[in-house]
């Protein structure tokens, strides 16, 4: 792997990029899997499924419990570790949950799995934007969120099995990942950042750093809640109820579907990663949410199977591109001190308040008719543009500092109000 300006990656850092991709990559895998089997739960236990989507809002709903939880324990014991333990702990509950007798249990599983979840990409993202070098962090961002596509990828491929696994064999098959933690523990190497943090700097706690940036806290949660909607609002009901139930796709048809468009999310997000290295990073996510704005109506009113592909593709360029550059720019701006716990959880704090966002759209296609189309493009089109907002007049965090600060150094404002990253 090879930067802008010629500089070549290390061993270690390429084993640590390459752990948190694939920790988020499986993550994202046992997380999709339910959005595809939605109706198929709801078969089997008898209920609507709007009652089954509750366990989508439950999951997203307790990822800001795990992002404080393992966010915390990788700011105090180092994020290596406690990423190892992240990893078996939602690869250990994707099992169960395909052994949940009940649907109240089935609700309990994916409550906690939305926890193990919430924890691993604030402990990742931080492991891998503190080793990297700032020259391409760009790329290394656009990499790493790359994952969440990839890992819907996979759960598009196994949809494929769905007749013969059924869908308890495949939340059972989400137990793989834990081979991932022996790799971590053998070829990934401590933050070189972390490991320059003073007894004292891995004390402070979470809470002092978002008394002391209210502001910038609630814009970056803000901010997080509307990227949430806008990524969930256009993807957990698209292959169940927009493919599924409304279009009346096969599952291969589906399945074959979903793959194009997450290949688009790969390109998408690697590509506005590298390009947030060049013009900045609020430019690139801004100009990504916006070029989404003409893809929708041709999006939502696809009816061939060949446009279907096509417009998701393109839609994913813009949602992955945008969410390419969040690693990066969620490290940017973070307090140093709290990296493993500060972008994880107003990541996870923006999605709490997205997290009901599948029980929403299907009361709103209720009174459409049904038409989730028209449903998710309207929550993608009003989230698309709160993001530009948001974005084009907050801070700029490219080439903030990564390690700890030297002592006495005074903070900064930039002119918003709002605490600039690099001297937090």
């Amino acid at each position: 792997m090879q930067n802008t300006s010629g500089e070549q990656a290390s061993q270690g850092q390429l084993h640590a990029l390459f752990a948190a991709y694939l920790g988020w990559t499986l993550d994202a895998f046992d997380f999709f899997i339910m959005v595809f089997v939605l109706r198929e739960v709801a078969a089997s236990f008898q209920v609507p499924v709007g009652d089954v989507a509750t366990a989508i809002t439950l999951t997203l709903a307790c990822r800001a419990v795990g992002a404080i939880i393992f966010g915390r324990l990788a700011d105090r014991f180092g994020r290596r570790p406690v990423l190892m333990l992240n990893i078996v702990c939602y690869a250990l509950l994707e099992f169960c949950s395909g052994l949940a007798p009940t649907l109240t249990a089935f609700l309990i599983l994916r409550a906690l799995f939305g926890v193990a979840m919430g924890g691993e990409w604030g402990v990742a993202s931080s492991l891998v934007m503190e080793s990297v070098p700032e020259k391409w962090r760009g790329l290394a961002s656009g990499v790493l969120q790359a994952g969440y596509p990839s890992g819907y990828l996979l759960a598009s491929l196994l949809y494929l099995a769905l007749p013969w696994l059924g869908w308890r064999g495949m939340f059972m098959v989400g137990i793989l990942p834990a081979v991932l933690a022996f790799y971590v523990r053998r070829s990934v190497q401590e933050s070189p950042a972390w490991q320059s943090f003073s007894a004292e700097d891995r004390k402070v706690g979470i809470w002092q750093v978002l008394r002391r940036s209210a502001g910038f806290a609630s814009f970056a949660v803000v901010l997080m809640m509307a990227l949430n909607f806008f990524a969930h609002g256009s993807q957990d009901l698209y292959p169940s109820e927009f493919l599924g139930a409304q279009h009346k796709l096969s599952t291969d048809m589906i399945s074959a579907i979903m793959i194009v468009a997450n290949i688009g999310g790969l390109i998408g997000g690697i590509a506005f990663g590298m390009l947030s290295q060049r013009i900045g990073r609020k430019w690139a996510m801004t100009l990504a949410v916006l070029l989404a704005l003409p893809v929708l109506p041709f999006w939502a009113s696809a009816s061939t199977p060949l446009m279907l592909g096509f417009t998701a593709f393109l839609m994913l360029v813009c949602v992955q591109g945008a969410w390419g550059i969040v690693p990066a720019y969620l490290n940017e701006l973070s307090p140093p001190s709290v990296r493993a716990t500060f972008p994880g959880f107003v990541y996870q704090a923006g999605n709490f308040l997205a997290a009901a966002n599948a029980n929403i759209q299907i009361w709103i296609a209720g009174h459409f008719a049904n038409n989730y189309g028209l449903t998710m493009a309207l929550t993608a089109g009003v989230m698309a543009i709160l993001v530009a907002l948001l974005v084009a007049s907050g801070p700029e965090p490219k080439g903030a500092r990564m390690a700890a600060k030297p002592r006495g150094t005074a903070p900064k404002n930039d002119g918003t109000g709002i605490l600039t990253a690099s001297v937090l």
